[in-house]
């Protein structure tokens, strides 16, 4: 039999009135910390490579449209990395799943190393590669963050892991800025850095112990893919997650280019509003589980979709260094409730022995889609204009109205948020 959500889907939902700052500090939430703590650490080899892999790429690379070539293919390393990852940590479980890519993380900082060392642009993007593969290993510890409490608090143990991203944020350009001179090859003592904070992760995550999951002997055969699809519930939860990144890669990726190339404001602006918007997409992850347990997921849902579509009004209005400022920080906000939506539902669409499955449908899809859209932006800004992409991105806010009304119809038919 299949499980329900005990988490509101709704505001009409029983509501949990537990104290957030009581819950987090629970000896049932020691395990989110230690995975928290762990992802922040390894996942700042991330920023790194963002800002010093488009500069390395720019000097290494044969020619200057191939510079944002290793970043691209970070994302691509990701998006093909999370089914065979996902397949490692169900043969091998969470922990030494984890800490094996943990182990090919410190490998692709070593390759570019020698990359850096042989002038080798092709080495370069293979580490890129590789260390786009320890990204798709570190966002399964969201999944295993919600497996180490109770289904009421999956919200407040989503929200965590992804803050982490705040301190993977700080760390990563500090990591780039000082090791960048701290041998005679530029950037050469940022990835050895970024090795230390593999191993300091690894070292965390040693402390974490996974918690054991509940089989049901009499479904032990798992659900098939299409099955699994058309269950609306996993099909919104999917849709929320796959949305979240392709709106917000798009937009995103255009915005340095548009700002900084086709409106003329300075490089030093438009750092500050990229910055701006990544505190955006993980600041609201300290608040969420509280709006969340008073709107439920669906409204979340609602709100996200109400941020992106506030984007693209102001992108229409006001092309100032503010209103790039506005649209940037409103679109990481927008990302941070869909994807927290996305996930927290995620984990009650299925049983507990299709998880695997499921989570690998889940963010091969969200993350093959953040590539196409990152990698398109690209084209797209040099082919329309900034307010025609931003036009654009109303089909995928459509579409994820749309499923939004189908599971809401089908609950109200079914009666309970899951489709047998």
């Amino acid at each position: 039999m299949i499980h329900r959500c005990n988490y509101p889907l709704d505001k009409r939902a029983n509501q949990h009135k537990d104290n957030p700052i009581n819950i987090i500090s629970h000896k049932d939430f020691r395990n989110v910390w230690f995975l928290s703590i762990s992802c922040a650490l390894a996942g700042s080899t991330m920023p790194l490579m963002v800002l010093a892999g488009t500069l390395i790429g720019s000097e290494l690379a044969p020619s200057s449209e191939w510079a944002t070539a290793p970043i691209a293919l970070m994302i691509t390393g990701t998006a093909i990395s999370v089914v065979p990852v996902t397949q490692l940590m169900r043969k091998l479980g969470r922990k030494r799943g984890m800490l094996t890519c943990m182990g090919v993380g410190i490998l692709g900082c070593i390759l570019a190393i020698v990359a850096l060392q042989s002038k080798s642009f092709a080495l370069f993007c293979t580490a890129s590669v590789v260390l786009g593969s320890l990204s798709a290993a570190l966002m399964q510890g969201r999944f295993a963050a919600m497996e180490s409490v109770s289904m009421q608090h999956h919200a407040s143990a989503t929200s965590m892991v992804m803050g982490g991203g705040i301190v993977a944020a700080f760390i990563g350009p500090e990591l780039a800025i000082l090791g960048r001179e701290m041998s005679s090859i530029t950037y050469q003592g940022s990835f050895l850095l970024g090795i230390g904070c593999i191993v300091a992760a690894g070292i965390v995550l040693s402390l974490y112990s996974p918690a054991p999951i509940a089989s049901n002997p009499a479904a032990q055969k798992q659900t098939s893919t299409i099955n699994l699809l058309r269950r609306p519930s996993f099909a919104l939860a999917l849709a929320s997650g796959v949305i979240a990144y392709t709106v917000m890669s798009f937009v995103m990726t255009g915005t340095p280019i548009s700002m900084h190339h086709f409106h003329g404001h300075s490089l030093l602006d438009t750092k500050w509003v990229i910055q701006s918007h990544i505190a955006a997409m993980f600041m609201p992850s300290f608040i969420a589980p509280l709006l969340f347990r008073q709107f439920g997921i669906r409204a979340m849902m609602f709100i996200g979709l109400a941020c992106y579509c506030t984007t693209i009004a102001i992108g229409f209005s006001n092309t100032s260094v503010t209103g790039f400022w506005l649209q940037l920080v409103l679109l990481g906000i927008g990302w941070n409730f869909l994807f927290l939506a996305g996930t927290t539902l995620l984990p009650s669409t299925h049983l507990d022995n299709d998880r695997h499955k499921a989570q690998a449908i889940n963010d091969s899809t969200v993350f093959s889609f953040q590539a196409i859209a990152a990698l398109s932006a690209g084209w797209a800004i040099n082919l329309i204009t900034w307010q025609q992409m931003l036009l654009g991105c109303l089909i995928p806010i459509i579409i994820m109205l749309g499923f939004i009304i189908w599971e809401s119809a089908s609950t109200k038919q079914t009666g309970h948020s899951m489709t047998s």
